[in-house]
């Protein structure tokens, strides 16, 4: 039994590390110390709470004080305060937008109440480097008693439980397992895809910093499965901490015998070992992933034959994601039918959301499967950031599509969102606002995909250039009515004719916005101009006759594109400004204007 009466847990992922958490930490441990208690406090790194925007985030137990965007200077406060003293710092508590009441508990906070954290149930919670704290949270139970099952049970115990792979199409994960248990060969591989590599993605890196027994737990459930001694856990190199900590996790799980040779004493076999990706985005396809582990270019080959018949060197391999792997030692603890009872008919459980954009609570949330998209952004995300107008949300990353107003009320699960032109994709979700341009936010996802195109097929090495060339040309005012038929044409044979899920659904933003923004593209085609306000080439600055002729403007015009004489009104040459906004920033009058 813990001889503490008191924790402080302070968020150790990523983003708050960069914000000083190490530090806060210390500092929290120095005034512990100089308070004399030491032996009654315990101060724990844990991984991410979820809560990005308000980090660095504290949080104290038994009595379950939220502090947030907490600094090494407000330590020594919160021990004098409230460890000693027991008063709460009043300053440091969340404050609700919509009461502007101070809320002390995070279950009384917006962004927390419609959450259901099972693949982050430990990350906030647990030491992720002390898997003594884990195994205390039920960790290895799980396998445990999946050894006492067979194989066929383990398998069926998946499959009951509607589990969908949660990196991309969402393909049942059981019968994913049951293709590769039952193709036989004298060595089978589990892999475990870390790549996650969409912009503004970022679940997968926090569930192996928060919780990476988790995942080392559930490869070793599928090793059993399968009949696979050999995992493999294929991460990119630019995620250190989720490194550091996994390799402290699958270190201690050997020593504890959770790992090797006779597991639990039941003569299974199974370890894992590391491999590094070099950050291509291609390297999410499995096949492409695949090819990278064996040292060869990552690129993808045409299926079938799947990885479950021939996959890393030729043998069975089951490849699945981190939060896929992170929701299987649940199942085994609370049941299949515990999972199945949670999200909708077709797509189980709950899923995991990196919330990215101009949303209030940018974090990372996890919410049961067929809540709706207005509930996400409105009630956990907070609503738009400055008061703006919503626009548009992307799902799925460069592989998904846009949602607008009149989606916001559509129950997310896979085939909802593949309905509506998008997908689930891994569960990238960027929110946009009155102030985005539709054709140059699918400019944006089409440089991405371009310049991740492992070029081994034509319609995507080809095909995406030649739709980034055209979308070039309407943002900079130069498109023709022309381009938009050669753009719906040319996505839908890149769609048709793509080697892999790259190349296939890299013209999804295109067409989606295409589909519900056309109005936009047709202001930049005919009318030359970006509604928006964000297309620079389309954009003028102009000074109206607010304008005193100061100068100052002009001074700081890096281009002399301002003319005019002091104290008179000046005039910007638009055939040499080349749109900075150096002069508006610097002008003291509002006399400068962008059209």
């Amino acid at each position: 039994m813990s001889k503490f009466t008191m924790h402080i847990l302070v968020c150790g992922g990523t983003g708050c590390i960069s914000a000083q958490s190490n530090e806060i930490v210390e500092q929290l441990k120095f005034h512990i110390n100089a308070a004399n208690m030491s032996e009654e406090v315990q101060v724990l790194k844990t991984g991410c709470f979820g809560f990005c925007e308000k980090g660095p985030v504290v949080k104290i137990l038994p009595d379950n004080t939220f502090y947030v965007q907490v600094t090494p200077e407000d330590a020594e406060e919160l021990v004098k305060e409230h460890i000693v003293k027991g008063r709460k710092v009043e300053r440091l508590l969340y404050v609700d937008p919509t009461t502007e009441e101070k809320v002390s508990d995070s279950k009384h906070m917006d962004f927390y109440k419609k959450q259901m954290r099972v693949a982050l149930r430990n990350c906030g919670f647990i030491d992720p480097n002390n898997i003594e704290e884990y195994i205390a949270r039920d960790g290895y139970a799980a396998l445990a008693q999946a050894l006492s099952m067979t194989q066929q049970a383990v398998i069926d115990e998946v499959k009951q439980s509607g589990l969908r792979g949660r990196g991309g199409g969402g393909f049942p994960t059981g019968l994913k397992w049951e293709f590769a248990y039952k193709n036989k060969a004298d060595q089978k591989y589990v892999v475990c895809n870390a790549d996650e590599g969409d912009p503004g993605a970022f679940m997968d890196r926090s569930i192996l910093e928060g919780d990476p027994h988790s995942v080392v737990e559930a490869m070793a459930i599928c090793g059993y499965a399968i009949g696979a001694t050999k995992g493999l856990v294929y991460i990119r190199a630019e995620y250190p901490l989720a490194i550091k900590r996994l390799e402290r996790a699958l270190n201690d799980a050997r020593e504890y015998g959770l790992l090797g040779k006779n597991i639990l004493g039941t003569g299974l076999e199974f370890d894992i070992e590391i491999k590094f990706g070099a950050g291509a985005f291609v390297c999410g396809e499995e096949t492409a992933l695949i090819h990278s582990m064996e040292g060869m270019r990552g690129e993808p080959t045409t299926k079938p034959p799947f990885p479950a018949e021939s996959g890393y060197w030729e043998k069975p391999t089951n490849v699945n994601n981190v939060e896929t792997f992170a929701n299987i030692p649940v199942i085994f603890l609370k049941g299949a039918e515990w999972f199945a009872s949670i999200g909708t008919e077709k797509s189980k459980g709950t899923k995991v959301f990196a919330l990215a954009g101009k949303i209030n609570n940018v974090g990372l949330i996890e919410v049961p499967m067929g809540i709706t998209l207005r509930e996400v952004i409105y009630d956990i995300g907070g609503g738009i950031k400055d008061g703006k107008k919503f626009k548009a949300v992307q799902t799925g990353g460069p592989s998904g599509g846009c949602l607008t107003e009149k989606d916001l009320d559509t129950p997310i699960d896979f085939d909802n969102l593949l309905a509506k032109g998008s997908m689930m994709g891994s569960g990238g979700m960027i929110v946009m606002d009155e102030d985005n341009c539709m054709p140059a936010v699918a400019k944006f996802y089409l440089e991405f995909t371009e310049e991740e195109s492992c070029g081994k097929c034509t319609p995507c090495r080809i095909g995406t250039k030649r739709l980034l060339e055209i979308l070039e040309k309407i943002t900079e005012g130069k498109g023709t009515l022309e381009d938009i038929d050669v753009l719906r044409e040319l996505s839908q044979v890149i769609k048709d004719t793509a080697l892999c899920g790259l190349g296939q659904t890299a013209p999804n933003p295109i067409l989606s916005t295409l589909d519900v923004f056309g109005d936009e593209y047709l202001a930049h085609i005919t009318d030359k101009k970006c509604p928006a306000g964000q297309c620079n080439a389309l954009l003028q600055y102009k000074i109206t006759d607010k304008c005193i002729g100061c100068t100052a403007c002009k001074r700081v015009c890096p281009v002399d594109a301002i003319e005019g004489a002091v104290k008179q009104k000046h005039l910007v040459d638009q055939e040499k400004c080349i749109k900075c906004g150096a002069c508006m920033d610097k002008c003291k009058f509002a006399a400068i204007i962008k059209e």
